[in-house]
Parts: C-alpha cells; structure tokens; sequence
C-alpha cells in the first residue's frame, strides 16, 4: 500500500505558487499544533509521575520505592518510543506524513484520557499500576510515530535554505506541551488545593486531552502531502520495507542520531521531570507551585530560544552549534546542582528558570540535524528510529538514575557527573555525524556515497 498518486500530484502541482507558500505556512502550524498536544499528554505523565502517581499508585510503598516505581512506569513509555518510530516508520514511507500523523495523534489522545480516568490502587489493587503502564506503552508508540512525522512535514515543504529554521518550528511543540501540562496541573493543584489535587483534580487535564486532539485533527486535515514525498511516490520510488532498508543501509547514522541526543534529552527529563520529586523532598522542603513556575518559566524562554537557534544553524551550520550547546551542557550541570542545593529560594528559582537554555541550543537544530541524515524515501523511520532510540539510553533512565545517584551519594554533583558523561558523548558522536546543512536532501546522490560504503 502506497499514497494515492493523484494525492501526490495534487502536492507536486502546488509548489512555486501562492498556494504553495500557504501551505508552507499551514504544515508549519500544523506541525507545532500537533507536537505541542503530543507532548502536552507526555509532560503530563511526567509531571503526575512525580508528584501524584506514587501515592495513587504504589501507596504501600516507602517514598523512595514509590518513586522509583512511579518513574519506572514512566521509563516503559520511553521504551517503547523505538517501537513506534519503527511501526509508523514504515508507514510514514509507505503511505506519506500526514496520513500516519493522524493516527499518532488519535492514538495519544486515546491513552491520555483513559489514564484520567483509571482507578488506583485503592480501588482494583495491583490492576491499578498494570493498567497505568499498558497506558503508558500506548503513549510510547504514539510519540515514537509522531517526532519524525511532524518534522518532516514542516522541512519538507519549506524553503530548504532555511531547513534548520523549519525543522525548529515542531520541536516548539516540547516547550509549549511543557507549559500547557505543568500550567493545567499548577493551575489545578492551586484551585482545589493540594489534598484535592492529590485526589481527583490531576485527573482533570488527562481527561481536556480529548478537546486537543480534535483541534489537532482539524488542522492536519487541512494539508497536503509534502512535495518531497510526493516527488517519491512520482517516481514510483516508495520502498517496500523502508525500516528494514535503512537499518541496512544507514545503520551508523541511526546510531550516532541516537548518540547525539544524550546531552540534550537525559538533562532535559532531569530538569522537567526528576526534580520535581527532588526539590519537593523533606530535604528541600519547596512547595510544589514553586518547582511548577520554575520549570513553567524555563519552558517560556526555551519557546522563545528554540526557532532562535534553528535559524542560527541555517547560518553557522548545524554540528557547530549543537556541540558548543553540548559543551555548555556538560558544564551547567554543576551550576545548576549547586544553585538547587544552595538553600537560597531566589537561586533556586533562577536554576529552574534557566534550566533549558543548554538544551534550547541543542534542540532547535536537532531535527534538521538528524533528519538531513537519511534520503527522502527513507527518511521517517530513519530518523524517527535514531531519535526514539535514545529514549533507551537516554530519556527514560534520566529519573530513575538520578534518583538512585542522589539516594547512593546524597549529592547533586552525582548527577551533574551524569550529565557531564552524556555531554561527552554526544560531542564524539556529533563529530561522527555528517554536517549536511548544505546539501541537496532532496537528491538521493547525496547519500549514495554511505549507502555503497555501508553495503555488504
């Protein structure tokens, strides 16, 4: 099964037109709606993992099991971000980017409301937290079908000068998904009070997933298939197994796409996601609405930062300003750890407040820097797989080896090593990484060179 030819045609006939530059400005849109209502049900998780799952969910458990627990269930949705990025994958390169957007998007609107209502341990014992982490792989897969999806839709029908710029405008949908779930769950937590929120008002915007979605489902049915993938299916160039095809054939871009990424997704989930337990512990002593406007804050200047630093890879190159963001990375987390530890309430706030600007630098050029890896027949589970895989090693254990390091050293520094080490990392792998900013991505002869020196 391939995209319908006459669909194709449609997108081919609009370009070099007004039409064309409307629906630049459409995917575009499109793109960030879709990412931000994606991310807003993933953020939720995380910041619900945090603050109310382990008691709704693991009460008999010591408050250190149960966050181990709770950021354990939520480590399952990581793991299962490559299953998705391989299962639409295939898709996105069979059948086109927008029909396989959809799905993601159905498919995440459906998990988040249904954990909203899910019943917790008190009510079905050990059911409870079985259910929460089949909810959660269903998450996974959403979002590991939806990353590589909503990027290309937005780079493949822009100006292909300014690649870094409109792969940039979906990775906003981190940022403003951030502010709307932390918002919505502050928002929640100041209005019905704490024992409330704990009970039943977290529950309330799981369940206002539904009214994004139908939003997102409009404006993605307003758009075309993106002239690249059309020009594909033209040229009858669809792949049968495309995710097959480029493990085969892309294997060490897959990895280094993946490697690239510690610096900037492990701080990330440190900053949004274990701190929250951190700062709210009896050691620390923060109310929970001073770590949510922290983090709503960091999230507000990295929505600022990010198309920023997009369009400053157009300009400098892309490899060059990942790594001084990755460099810098490596760096603040000791600047950060000390200004959490500092016992200082304004520190404090600053260090949440500014805690994404490493990662803004990283995250604005990381789509364009990953997708422009791989061909355009190949390029969905291509990148959806280098990105998602990192969830593995990278995403997914942040919470739960930040816990373990800080109950095992009792010091913050313990993690700004961690967060040192994943730095290293991605600037050997960044160096490993072609720089193709410059390329014709459209041109498979471009990435003819490593596909014959990858071959068997």
């Amino acid at each position: 099964m391939t995209m319908d030819p006459s669909k194709a045609a449609a997108s081919q006939e609009v370009q070099g037109t007004e039409e064309h530059r409307r629906q630049i400005r459409k995917a575009a849109f499109a793109s960030t709606v879709g990412t931000t209502i994606e991310w807003y049900d993933y953020f939720l998780y995380g910041t619900a993992a945090a603050l109310v799952f382990p008691d709704v969910f693991f009460p008999e458990s010591s408050s250190y099991v149960g966050t181990l627990e709770s950021f354990a269930t939520y480590f399952v949705g990581f793991a299962a971000r490559p299953i998705g990025a391989a299962l639409f994958g295939h898709w996105g390169d069979r059948i086109g980017r927008k029909a396989t957007l959809i799905v993601t998007l159905l498919l995440m609107g459906v998990a988040t409301t249904l954990i909203g209502v899910l019943p917790g341990a008190a009510s079905i014992g050990a059911l409870a937290p079985l259910l929460l982490v089949l909810l959660r792989v269903l998450q996974g897969v959403a979002v590991g079908g939806e990353w590589s999806g909503s990027v290309l839709l937005s780079m493949e029908w822009g100006d292909q000068r300014r690649r870094g710029l409109m792969g940039s405008w979906p990775q906003l949908g981190v940022a403003s998904g951030l502010i709307l779930g932390t918002g919505f769950l502050t928002l929640m937590n100041t209005f019905v009070g704490e024992e409330a929120f704990a009970s039943w008002g977290w529950r309330i915007p799981f369940l206002f997933s539904l009214v994004l979605v139908g939003v997102g489902l409009y404006i993605r049915l307003q758009i075309l298939e993106t002239p690249m993938f059309a020009k594909v299916v033209e040229q009858q160039a669809v792949r049968r197994a495309p995710v097959a095809e480029v493990i085969k054939r892309h294997p060490k871009e897959i990895v280094l796409s993946a490697l690239v990424r510690m610096s900037e997704q492990m701080p990330f989930y440190v900053v949004t996601a274990f701190v929250l337990a951190y700062l709210t512990d009896d050691a620390h002593g923060y109310g929970t609405n001073f770590v949510l406007i922290g983090t709503l804050v960091a999230a507000a200047i990295e929505f600022a930062l990010i198309p920023v630093f997009g369009h400053m890879s157009d300009v400098v190159g892309r490899k060059r300003l990942y790594m001084t963001g990755a460099a810098l990375m490596g760096v603040w987390g000791f600047v950060y750890f000390a200004m959490l530890d500092s016992g200082v309430a304004w520190l404090v706030f600053v260090a949440l407040a500014l805690g994404l600007i490493p990662h803004a630098i990283q995250y604005g050029p990381q789509a364009s820097l990953i997708a422009e890896s791989f061909p355009t027949s190949l390029r969905y589970g291509g990148a959806g797989l280098g990105y998602q895989l990192s969830s593995i090693v990278a995403g997914g254990p942040a919470a739960l080896v930040a816990t373990f390091l800080i109950h095992q050293f009792g010091t913050g520094y313990a993690v700004s090593v961690y967060i040192l080490v994943s730095a290293v990392i991605t600037l050997a792998a960044c160096a490993a990484l072609p720089d193709r900013s410059r390329a014709d991505i459209a041109d498979d002869a471009t990435y003819a060179k490593d596909a014959v020196r990858t071959a068997p």
